[in-house]
């Protein structure tokens, strides 16, 4: 199996010096979609590796547990361990040297009531995405987040950043970006049917055509409702990304200047730290709090106050009916109505139905059949 593996790694690099070689006008445009699919392409087939792979020898998935899962990643030695140490009753093997964690190691950080589940990951290092220092389990594990915390020496945070940036974008994981707003089906026959809603300044139909048919997709759907790059064409075509929120923790801030600190601090889903010193902990947990988007839902029993100290953790965007589910399945089914204290009602208490959308601290009181 070595051998067809070099084999793609090659045409990989191929084509990536292809890419940086071509220069970047109208006229190479179409040459370029169509080699940034083939890269996609091969990339895919270097993620997904060998179809028959027998025992992988010890287990690296770790079970959800909790609300919701927040995943470190970072290089050997930024204070990953330190942090869930510092955070959590778990303890992880800490120390000077690089590659200390060799597994994937869960702590519990319990929250404005609700259990976060922390994971402490190897160390990723360059060349991840090719499955280099176990870096293809990591980044299966980092696809399984609700939120990466992407943890930074803050004296070398230039290089690390992108270079870590690189490696999750190369297996399909975007950071602090929406879904295009594309729409792609494929078709049983019928030819491709291409549509827009805006003006297109990267692509045109010709490309989209000629991406198409670099996947070997000739029957197809595709409206474009967006000014899209080949690279978001490209995404949802091969469909398997995930959109993730990434907190990025610049640790070590006690060894670089106040000045350094202080630039750090103000770039965009930034938070200094030190997991030594155990400083700025409280604001890196309200952060995390604030980019899990999570909301909490109060119960009550009529004619009872409500239920303040257990609340029901929600994702964003929770209607009645996910409250049922959550309180038991077969609620749905005795189902007549609602009553809602809170922001998301018009007036208090207000009777709503199933797919009344929630707010934080909402009270709900179900009403059976």
């Amino acid at each position: 199996s070595q051998q067809p593996r070099m084999g793609i790694l090659d045409r990989i690099k191929d084509i990536e010096d292809e890419i940086n070689r071509t220069q970047k006008n109208k006229a190479t445009e179409r040459h370029l979609g169509v080699l940034k699919a083939k890269l996609a392409r091969y990339r895919a087939m270097l993620i997904e590796g060998p179809k028959s792979s027998g025992g992988e020898g010890e287990g690296f998935e770790v079970n959800k547990s909790g609300d919701a899962r927040v995943v470190m990643i970072g290089f050997p030695s930024v204070g990953k361990s330190t942090l869930l140490n510092k955070l959590t009753d778990t303890r992880s093997v800490a120390a000077a040297y690089e590659f200390t964690t060799l597994t994937c190691i869960p702590g519990n950080i319990e929250y404005n009531g609700a259990k976060i589940q922390l994971l402490d990951l190897p160390g990723i290092v360059e060349g991840a995405h090719e499955g280099k220092g176990r870096g293809r389990q990591v980044i299966a594990v980092a696809r399984t987040a609700d939120l990466i915390l992407m943890m930074l020496d803050s004296a070398k945070a230039e290089e690390q950043r992108p270079l870590l940036e690189k490696e999750l974008e190369s297996c399909g994981i975007r950071l602090n970006q929406e879904p295009p707003k594309i729409y792609f089906k494929v078709k049983e026959g019928g030819g491709i049917s291409f549509n827009t809603t805006c003006k297109l300044t990267h692509l045109d139909e010709g490309l989209c055509r000629m991406i198409l048919h670099e996947y070997r997709i000739h029957n197809a759907e595709l409206l474009i409702r967006e000014d899209a790059t080949t690279d978001d064409l490209i995404d949802v075509i091969v469909g398997n990304r995930v959109y993730l929120r990434c907190l990025y923790c610049y640790n070590k801030c006690d060894l670089v200047s106040i000045e350094d600190c202080d630039r750090n601090a103000h770039i965009p889903d930034s938070i200094v730290a030190s997991c030594e010193l155990g400083l700025n902990f409280d604001y890196l947990l309200d952060k995390i709090w604030e980019y899990l988007d999570l909301v909490r839902v109060y119960t009550k029993r009529r004619g009872e106050m409500p239920d303040l100290s257990g609340a029901l953790i929600m994702r964003r965007n929770s209607t009645v009916r996910d409250v049922c589910h959550t309180i038991h399945r077969t609620l749905e089914q005795h189902f007549k109505a609602a009553l809602v204290w809170g922001t998301s009602a018009k007036h208090v208490p207000q009777r709503v139905g199933l797919s009344h959308l929630l707010q934080d601290e909402d009270v709900i009181q179900i009403i059976k059949k």
